[in-house]
């Protein structure tokens, strides 16, 4: 664990995200997530939508338009996994801010207060990080930029790392989901039952 956290009131309105959209969706048969709609919105419209409050947006995938400027990047290699991910979006960032909040695109529940909440819940700790109902934690966090930097592995161990190690010195609180926050669309039956 880290000696101390940084994460202050002043970061719940100063942060910049990462929106990850690069995997490879085998279980929709490769079929692009974040074009994938809900509801009349995509599912990265919906991720933007989440993290409006950003001074920054940097999404990890390919390009496609949106409403609202952001910077696209794709890891090298390609389909890195989450830490790949995570890593080549923050190092695209333009600002410096004191957080980072991050999320997968294929979370369509997640919303702005989702993020004001993990911020609040932050205040002390290196960061927070969203759970489900049996207490896994999820692809939707904020986390201290400094702390990160601190615990990144090196650029050649990146490539298919795990999140979990990544994140495991930090100080995260875990923070249970409201509602249907916690659920993803990992395959057709999730985005059935998530248009329902």
């Amino acid at each position: 664990m880290c000696q101390s956290a940084d994460v202050t009131e002043a970061d719940l309105t100063s942060f910049c995200a990462v929106v990850l959209a690069g995997g490879r969706a085998t279980r929709l048969g490769g079929f692009d997530k974040a074009s994938i709609e809900v509801h009349g919105r995509t599912l990265l419209e919906r991720g933007l939508d989440a993290v409006v409050d950003a001074a920054e947006v940097v999404v990890v995938g390919e390009q496609v338009p949106t409403e609202r400027p952001v910077t696209f990047v794709v890891e090298d290699p390609a389909y890195g996994g989450p830490v790949a991910g995570l890593l080549t979006g923050r190092d695209h960032l333009l600002r410096r801010t004191p957080t980072l909040a991050v999320l997968a695109v294929d979370m369509p529940f997640l919303t702005p207060s989702t993020f004001r909440r993990l911020h609040r819940a932050a205040l002390g700790h290196d960061g927070a990080v969203l759970t489900d109902p049996g207490g896994r934690r999820q692809l939707a966090f904020v986390v201290d930029l400094a702390r990160l930097d601190r615990v990144r592995p090196d650029r050649e161990a990146q490539h298919g790392a795990a999140l979990h190690r990544l994140l495991a010195p930090l100080d995260l609180v875990e923070v249970p989901g409201i509602g249907d926050e916690h659920r993803d669309i990992d395959t057709w039956a999730d985005l059935r039952d998530a248009a329902d």
